[in-house]
């Protein structure tokens, strides 16, 4: 298995696919619960960018599929992930990069963009105006009580919050572990994020119906020149979405 170890001793497993194109290498970050195969190969974004030609790169976030699961908070925060995407960029030896993340990836992929001269393209999917107004993920749709008692419950079915009950739904259907996810949730990112720092091109994709992006509108203004596109599927569906595909493609195959 392709691993690395962080800067702080965590082991970060990763995936690689070669292509054609002599385009940059498009490195996809996945969100909270998912990993690389969840988030970007089942829903066919891996062979989708493949068949374009593009060298892929998936990350396991710390906490999440193959990754290392240290239970203790101190190890967790989106601020640690970006540093381990710096950290594989350099591993690979990636002079430049096409970074796209989801919901949680998304948070990560931003505060990547705001340190690393290296991207060249920003693609932020499952995030709205919470990034500007909570500094991340919208902690307003599932709160840090309803998540905790998702997480801890050793029954499903006494979790009384329908949002809290699908995340634990999907913690179990991909054999998540809750107390390597619980310590991320403590330190899911809450201070600003120099959006205005971001000189790459970006686009902004948000699902219809996906509460956790509401008002993307808000994001794509804060983002010097962004682009915001707004098509199908809620918070788990957008991504499945040929509209999903097609946007993403389109967009990182536009050089102007």
């Amino acid at each position: 298995m392709p691993t690395f170890q962080a800067t702080d001793g965590v082991e970060i497993f990763y995936q690689s696919w070669d292509g054609r194109s002599d385009r940059p290498p498009v490195l996809l970050h996945h969100g909270f619960i998912a990993n690389g195969v969840t988030n970007w190969v089942l829903t066919g974004v891996v062979d989708a960018l493949n068949s374009a030609g593009r060298r892929v790169i998936t990350i396991d976030a710390r906490g999440h599929g193959q990754s290392g699961k240290p239970h203790d908070p101190a190890f967790y925060g989106e601020v640690r992930m970006a540093e381990d995407v710096t950290t594989l960029l350099d591993l690979l030896g990636v002079s430049t990069v096409d970074l796209v993340g989801y919901s949680m990836g998304a948070v990560v992929s931003l505060i990547t963009a705001t340190r690393e001269s290296r991207v060249r393209r920003l693609v932020i999917g499952g995030v709205g105006a919470a990034v500007v107004e909570l500094g991340g993920v919208d902690t307003r749709v599932i709160g840090p009580a309803p998540l905790r008692e998702a997480l801890d419950a050793e029954n499903p079915a006494t979790i009384t919050d329908p949002a809290a009950a699908g995340f634990r739904a999907f913690i179990d259907a991909v054999g998540g572990d809750r107390a390597a996810l619980g310590a991320q949730a403590q330190r899911m990112h809450a201070e600003p994020i120099p959006l205005d720092a971001i000189s790459a091109p970006a686009l902004v994709l948000a699902g219809r119906d996906d509460v956790l992006a509401g008002r993307p509108e808000v994001l794509a203004k804060a983002i010097p020149g962004a682009r915001l596109k707004v098509i199908d599927g809620d918070h788990l569906g957008a991504v499945r979405e040929p509209a999903f595909i097609a946007e993403l493609l389109g967009f990182l195959s536009d050089d102007k």
